[in-house]
């Protein structure tokens, strides 16, 4: 006998009671929050903070499949198809990651450094194209572009440039034998490319390596930086002098990493920490 999920508020309750087991309190809630919103029609939020407000039939059906799929252990962006990043609505098919907060951390540390940036910013390794229209939404001045060697990504992440109205120039190319003249010359180059070494495949969540893209998250043990490497080689070519590079690093990295910057010509390097304390972003400004 199915349960009829009768009001907003019948929402937490029921998913603690069918989730218990598998998540924490605080999460089976924050899925309440998150799915309450996915119910209703842009313009009707407002819905969601009235705990008494009545869901329909096909509302109340729609609880009970997202809740079926999350039992699986399909990641909670996956079911609903989207996710907010940086107050864009960034939706996703499965071929790219599911953006993280981390990477947040890093777009809103690239805007609040670069405030009324007019300049060429270029994103290596798009996928779902979330950080490349953050920044073209919250820097509104830029002309920004977007690499994968993905064209499924370079697609996925097309259609959300639409959806968040943001001017990106998304292309297929291969960091690994870039198209220099495609790339142009910037004035910043970030990038968020694979970089979980494969021995800690073990320390992930079956979730993720159930449901995301392996190709956009691991590299070998014996070459762990092999990304980095050609995205820095490239940057004598594409990247303005004096201009800067961004990117999120793997947290036992930071120190190879800074090696690598320091041999690549890079001055100005810092690593800097995430909410959670761990090192996960780099900064660095390419010799004049």
């Amino acid at each position: 006998m199915s349960v009829n999920i009768r009001t907003i508020k019948e929402i937490g309750p029921y998913l603690a009671g069918e989730l218990g087991g598998m998540y924490p309190d605080t999460e089976t809630g924050a899925f309440a929050r998150i799915i309450a919103r996915h119910l209703f029609r842009p313009g009707e939020e407002h819905l969601t903070l009235l705990p008494e407000t009545r869901l329909t039939i096909r509302q109340s059906d729609r609880v009970r499949s997202i809740c079926r799929e999350l039992r699986a252990g399909k990641p909670i962006q996956l079911v609903l198809g989207e996710t907010s990043f940086y107050n864009c609505t960034i939706r996703l098919s499965g071929k790219t990651l599911i953006p993280r907060p981390e990477t947040e951390e890093l777009v809103d540390l690239i805007i609040k450094e670069n405030k009324g940036f007019s300049g060429r910013l270029i994103d290596i390794g798009a996928g779902s194209g979330c950080i490349a229209i953050a920044l073209a939404v919250n820097l509104p001045a830029s002309r920004v572009s977007g690499m994968d060697i993905s064209e499924e990504a370079i697609a996925e992440a097309v259609r959300n440039a639409r959806l968040n109205n943001a001017d990106v120039d998304f292309f297929t190319g291969d960091i690994m034998a870039p198209d220099l003249n495609r790339c142009g010359r910037n004035d910043i180059v970030v990038s968020n490319p694979p970089y979980v070494r494969e021995s800690e495949k073990k320390l992930m969540a079956a979730n993720v390596l159930d449901f995301e893209p392996h190709e956009a998250l691991f590299v070998p043990d014996s070459d762990p930086l092999h990304y980095y490497a050609a995205i820095l080689y490239a940057s004598r070519y594409i990247l303005l002098p004096g201009g800067k590079i961004y990117c999120e690093i793997n947290e036992a990295m930071g120190k190879e990493m800074t090696e690598l910057l320091v041999r690549s010509g890079f001055t100005g390097i810092e690593i800097l920490r995430d909410l959670n304390g761990k090192e996960r972003f780099l900064k660095a400004r390419k010799n004049g």
